[in-house]
């Protein structure tokens, strides 16, 4: 099933005009996406994409983004609080401004995206779905290849 997965994968990859920049492995040797590849495949699929607020804290944020694509839906989180977005201070002393319904609101999307896209079910991850994922290196970007 591995191969059969890693076909599939391509598949995917060439459907969505996804390449190399797309995609690298994180350092725990998950495939990760971007953020570039999630706008993607929400414009392929034409996405339409709608945003409630869960919760607005001082510092927590929950957003529910609901993702629809050819009639089905899907409901997904995204979560932000001092956890995964802590305050931080500049040189000058000043506070570092902090995006928190925007970070919500990017991993909600993601993640419903990446569920309706049958992405999730082989095992890709959205960059912004943990401090974990970011992208390391250019030399160790990974690329989908048919």
């Amino acid at each position: 099933t591995i191969m059969k997965n890693t076909e599939r994968l391509k598949e995917l990859a060439q459907n969505y005009e996804l390449t190399g920049d797309d995609f690298f492995k994180s350092h725990q040797g998950f495939i990760i996406i971007t953020r570039t590849g999630i706008e993607k495949i929400a414009a392929i699929d034409n996405m339409d994409i709608k945003y409630e607020m869960v919760k607005c804290e001082n510092d927590f944020v929950v957003i529910k983004a609901i993702v629809t694509k050819e009639g089905k839906s899907m409901e997904s989180y995204g979560e932000s609080d001092l956890l995964n977005l802590p305050i931080k201070v500049g040189k000058n002393g000043n506070k570092i401004a902090r995006y928190p319904v925007a970070l919500a609101e990017k991993r909600a999307k993601a993640r419903a995206v990446l569920q309706l896209s049958e992405f999730y079910k082989y095992g890709i991850y959205a960059e912004v779905e943990s401090d974990e994922f970011k992208r390391p290196s250019k030399s160790n970007s990974y690329a989908v290849r048919s």
